[in-house]
């Protein structure tokens, strides 16, 4: 497989996790598995982010080597600051978009814990 090809892959994989993570509570069949993809989320940022910094996503680890060999120089150490910055040709601050990545994951994880653990709805279907 080639690697611009594993790169394509790589932001696809990105753009369905940070996908579910924001989106996956919306739908009462899929909020048991947002709980995990977020938990899985946490676990990466927290407790991996202990040895390789808070905030820490293999995916993004594994897409930088690969850009690396591609001839990228000078990545982010954010994905979503890296298209962010493509898409608006902008150079927007890392702290603005940690803030932003940071501030909807937060409302998400609200959003599910209280339907998957507070709402009318939830409770009758457990």
């Amino acid at each position: 497989m080639s690697l611009s090809l594993l790169d394509y892959l790589f932001t696809i994989i990105h753009l369905l996790i940070i996908g579910a993570n924001l989106l996956l509570w919306i739908w009462p069949k899929t909020r048991k598995l947002h709980l995990y993809i977020v938990g899985i989320t946490l676990f990466c940022w927290l407790f991996l982010g202990i040895w390789y910094g808070i905030g820490y996503c293999p995916v993004t680890d594994w897409q930088w080597q690969i850009k690396s060999k591609l001839g990228e120089t000078n990545l982010p150490n954010s994905f979503v600051k890296y298209h962010l910055d493509n898409i608006t040709g902008l150079n927007i601050p890392d702290t603005t978009v940690d803030f932003i990545t940071l501030g909807t994951f937060l409302v998400a994880i609200i959003c599910s814990v209280k339907l998957n653990f507070f709402s009318n709805s939830a409770s009758a279907k457990q």
